[in-house]
């Protein structure tokens, strides 16, 4: 849910945002001076390119697509129009994933009904889940991943200046409270006695923030870092789902924890694009700590051996013909990850994203509905 967000199915599902690992900031959002000024960044030991005042006029070589500005993903056109820029820091592509979870959640309670007040009340999980709560999580990474980005990606929003400080801090605070907002609507729509899904959506909110600040910087440590990104994009929207339309249990708070190691898995794949700038800045990503093609490995075996082991948790449970089609889910990911991903995770991280996620975003809704109360 969230960002809860995540609230959590991003972890940075994009090649430059999978759900799964865009998260960053520095100072604290109400510590930060509100003096009215364009952010330039220089790249970190970097003596001869410094990121000027104004975004450039030009987009890198190969991009320039107004559809990828939008959506937040690499290959971005070069905007002025700040609303369009507000946008792109969201990174629509990651929204998907939080909003599937909502759906996985609600199955998962066995009372959603197709009646007008469910459907609006998935809706508005859905908004905070997505736009608001891992909008936040997305403009206040990369707020804090300005040197990186300066370095691997210096046309991005932030250390370009195409977006002045003040008006990212102000994204920060309007999304966060937004989200936090929603989220005390929907306990009191609910009839909640505790207010479950305010303090969902307040603890993904921490999660994030300690995600991609300092001191904790959680992200610095490629295992911790991917797997608070992973349980954001997965657990959390579905906790959420769930409480909203039913009763949260430990059987399925385990479960969903457990399968946020696939979305550990899913966020290494963003990884790979950003290992010079990860090295410089010190943060030992997976691929910084045991070289790429290591990384490949430890990736697409967190993702399949998850979903493997939860099969044979539904054949546990009686549930054969869940378990078999789960299985049956897994194998085209398998397919894809040896035709793009294990080729070469930086050239076809996208085309790898776009084959093999859809199947794993219906395994976790085949769970949701075999565990259905």
């Amino acid at each position: 849910m969230v960002s809860l967000v995540n609230t959590v199915y991003s972890i940075r599902l994009s090649s430059n945002a999978n759900p799964l690992r865009n998260q960053r900031l520095a100072p604290k959002p109400s510590c930060v001076s509100l003096n009215r000024r364009r952010l330039v960044v220089r790249a970190t030991e970097t003596d001869t390119e410094k990121v000027g005042a104004k975004a450039p006029d030009k987009a890198p070589a190969g991009s320039g697509s107004s559809i990828n500005q939008i959506l937040g993903i690499k290959g971005a056109k070069q905007e002025t129009d700040k609303w369009k820029i507000r946008v792109q820091l969201t990174k629509p592509v990651t929204w998907p994933p939080l909003v599937w979870g909502v759906v996985c959640g609600a199955a998962a309670s066995g009372n959603f009904h197709w009646t007008l007040e469910d459907v609006a009340k998935a809706v508005v999980c859905m908004i905070m889940s997505g736009p608001c709560l891992t909008g936040y999580t997305q403009t206040i990474n990369d707020w804090y991943d300005r040197e990186i980005d300066a370095i691997n990606e210096p046309y991005r929003p932030i250390p370009s200046g195409a977006i002045s400080e003040d008006e990212v801090i102000t994204q920060i605070w309007v999304l966060l409270l937004g989200g936090l907002g929603l989220a005390g609507l929907l306990d009191v729509w609910a009839g909640h006695n505790f207010p479950v899904i305010f303090y969902l959506a307040l603890g993904g909110s921490l999660l994030s923030y300690i995600y991609s600040a300092p001191p904790l910087k959680l992200k610095q440590n490629g295992w911790i870092g991917n797997f608070a990104l992973g349980a954001s994009y997965i657990s959390l929207p579905w906790w959420a789902g769930q409480a909203l339309f039913g009763t949260l249990t430990p059987d399925i708070i385990v479960l969903t924890l457990l399968y946020s190691i696939a979305g550990l898995g899913i966020a290494i794949v963003n990884d790979f694009k950003s290992v010079e700038g990860d090295r410089k800045m010190g943060l030992q990503s997976l691929p910084v700590a045991f070289g790429s093609e290591t990384a490949k490995w430890i990736c697409v075996g967190a993702i399949d051996i998850t979903q493997i082991s939860v099969a044979g948790y539904l054949l546990g449970l009686g549930k054969p013909l869940y378990a078999s089609a789960l299985l049956g889910l897994i194998v085209p990911q398998v397919f894809f990850q040896f035709k793009y991903f294990l080729k070469d995770p930086v050239k076809y991280d996208v085309k790898y994203q776009a084959s093999a996620q859809p199947f794993l975003i219906l395994g976790l809704l085949v769970t949701a509905l075999a565990t259905s109360h």
